[in-house]
Parts: structure tokens; sequence; C-alpha cells
């Protein structure tokens, strides 16, 4: 898709996918303020518009990286504004494991690939060499509902950037160490950090990005009546 131009509702939709792989060419100023007043539209509960966006691009996207690198390569243990650790049961074990086997399969990651999995782990916190990165936060009193409303806003955000030709991966393991990134961008603890979205353009030839997972069939899903 040429600059510019911008898909349907349904083929962006259809066509967004979780990226693990980016070009280092940078998103212009003008695209990426355009996809943050449409993420502005998105809907949430009395209108209260919870979520609080911090993009970080270029050299601070990178020394933020290290920084989180480096902690996680010294053994800190990561310490989320809200739990990480739940555990997947039944299907949603099964979906969780058939992910996990596409991705690193992909990469030629084998299970028992202790190093292998760690430089994946890194990546994740090098933002996949994505050259921007929006940190979505809210303030301590927001709970369960208003973290819903960030997710409308985390969805249709993403959308936007499809619909012109940028590639996104929303992330749950940018919040595993809210401390470095608050320091980093001058926040106090009233700013909690529920995820992390890394954004750009795809490259097309890193494996990680031939992975492709599928979704469950409309009637596992909805329940129709009448």
């Amino acid at each position: 898709m040429a600059d510019g131009a911008v898909m349907t509702l349904d083929e962006a939709i259809a066509g967004r996918r979780s990226v693990r792989a980016f070009l280092p060419r940078e998103v212009p100023e003008e695209t990426i303020r355009e996809v943050f007043e449409l993420a502005q539209r998105s809907p949430s509960n009395c209108n209260v518009q919870p979520w609080i966006s911090h993009v970080v691009s270029g050299e601070s996207l990178k020394a933020l990286g290290r920084r989180m690198v480096e902690a996680a390569s010294s053994g800190l243990a990561p310490d989320p504004d809200f739990t990480a650790d739940r555990k997947f049961l039944g299907v949603y074990r099964e979906r969780q494991i058939d992910a996990a086997v596409q991705l690193y399969g992909a990469m030629g990651i084998e299970r028992h690939d202790r190093p292998g999995r760690d430089w994946a782990y890194r990546r994740n916190l090098q933002f996949f060499d994505a050259p921007h990165a929006v940190f979505v936060f809210m303030f301590g009193e927001f709970e369960e509902r208003e973290a819903v409303d960030l997710g409308i806003y985390a969805q249709t955000l993403m959308l936007a950037l499809t619909s012109r030709g940028i590639s996104s991966c929303a992330q749950g393991a940018l919040g595993l160490y809210p401390s470095i990134i608050r320091d980093h961008l001058g926040l106090d603890e009233t700013h909690r950090i529920l995820y992390g979205i890394s954004f750009g353009y795809e490259d097309a030839s890193a494996p990680a990005n031939t992975t492709r997972v599928g979704r469950a069939p409309l009637g596992e899903a909805v329940v129709f009546h009448r």
C-alpha cells in the first residue's frame, strides 16, 4: 500500500495482525498525529477517556529498550502494575500453545531452546526494532472498567494504523518494568501502565512475520438468541 492510502474498515480488520520485526524507517509525524486523533474517537464509559498515551520514538526509544533489556538480563524480577501471571485453561490454553508453536516455529526456535527463547523475550523489550512505541497508562484510581476502555482505544488505534499500511504489535511485555518506563518518561506512580504498542513499517523478510494464527469459528464464540 502506498503511503497515505487508506483501507476500508473491513480490509483493516481482516488485515490487522501482530508484527514482530520492523524496518527502521520512521512514520511521518503528521500520520502519527492523524491516527492518534482518530483513536481519540474511541468510546468509553461516561466518556471519561481514561487513557493517557506516551509516544516514544528514535533515540529515546532505543535508550529505554536498552534499560529494560539490562534489567531483564541482570535478573531483575518484573513488577507490573497489573497481574501478568494468569494461567489459561482448556481451549484458551490450547490457543495460547498454538500461537506459541506457530511463532517460535517460524523463527526456528525449539521448545527446549532456552537461549533462543531468551533472545525472543529480549526482542519484546526492544520493541522488535520498531521506530515507535506508545505506552498507554491510566491513573491509579481506575480499575477493570476503565481497562476495558483502554482495550477499545488500542483496537481503534491499531486499525487506524493498519488502514494506512502501518504495522503494530500490542505487547503486555512492555508493562513488565513500569518503574523503569516511568523514570524514563518523568512520570510518577499515579500513572499505571497497562500495555505498550510497538508500531512502524513491517520488515516482510523477517521469519517471525510469516506467522499466521487462526480464529475460532463463529459457533464457538457467539450465541444468537431470538
